[in-house]
């Protein structure tokens, strides 16, 4: 009998330790689902041109769209991963068909109007790497491969003062104007400049490449480039890469929950548009 009693008790006493924990799953599985996700990153492109922009990005949005249009003088805004890590462009001169396929002067993407992987040269680049190291946004504005439309970066809200004021301008160092591109460097399209390409790209040889004996530190445009080309895109926007070297003026960061201004377009009252 007394063994009965025990056994029985035992059979209550892991029931009861089957609810309890039960319930302190559910419980927590509630608040787990309950937390706030991850907040995603505002982005609003600007068009400051006189011409309609096909703006790209790879990765895409946290919608999972990787091409918007912009007409002119308008703005749209998506938003990307807190997280993200990626490049953003603007093509031009495009033309698409109903289904989004088609082609475009500059920055081209495969002929997708939704992008799918990085874009053609030469195309002015925005570059992110969001919540990196200690939690710091690195953003930049980059033209090593050459320049196809003006850029410039605004933060909005976060906690780090922005060097880049509205109008595109830095202060002790210059402001935002159209890359004026040597006849070496120019990209036709009937008959019209559309884009200027960089020199390692056009040429591909080792000193413009920074590549062999010419690669690592010993790589600079005034001693070791046969002409200094980065000089060309460094004037344009001196806040800019204008070569694969140029980190010391180049790369900005932003603390807090930075949100981003990416602004197509030279400082006003000029009207900016591809390389003359």
């Amino acid at each position: 009998m007394a063994a009965r009693r025990l056994a029985r008790v035992r059979r209550v006493a892991v029931a009861l330790i089957v609810v309890i924990v039960t319930s302190v799953a559910v419980i927590s599985g509630a608040g787990a689902a309950s937390s706030p996700p991850t907040p995603a990153r505002a982005v609003t492109f600007v068009n400051n041109t006189r011409q309609p922009i096909w703006v790209a990005a790879t990765p895409g949005s946290v919608t999972g769209q990787t091409g918007w249009v912009v007409t002119a003088g308008q703005s749209v805004t998506v938003h990307v991963a807190n997280n993200y890590n990626g490049r953003i462009w603007g093509r031009t001169g495009c033309q698409f068909n109903a289904s989004g396929h088609g082609h475009c002067q500059t920055g081209d993407c495969g002929g997708l109007f939704q992008c799918a992987g990085w874009g053609q040269i030469p195309a002015t680049l925005a570059e992110y790497d969001l919540d990196a190291w200690d939690h710091l946004d690195f953003y930049d504005v980059s033209m090593v491969d050459g320049s196809n439309l003006p850029m410039y970066i605004n933060t909005v809200g976060g906690k780090t003062k922005d060097k880049i004021n509205a109008s595109g301008c830095e202060q002790g160092h210059g402001c935002t104007t159209t890359v004026k591109c040597p006849s070496a460097l120019q990209v036709h399209t009937g008959g019209h400049v559309v884009a200027c390409i960089s020199p390692c790209a056009r040429f591909g040889t080792d000193r413009y490449c920074c590549r062999g004996q010419y690669g690592g530190p010993t790589c600079n445009p005034a001693t070791t480039w046969p002409i200094d080309y980065a000089k060309v895109f460094k004037r344009a926007e001196p806040y800019a890469y204008s070569w694969s070297g140029d980190n010391a003026t180049s790369v900005f960061t932003c603390t807090g929950a930075c949100g981003y201004r990416i602004v197509f377009g030279v400082t006003p009252p000029a009207v900016g548009g591809p390389p003359g």
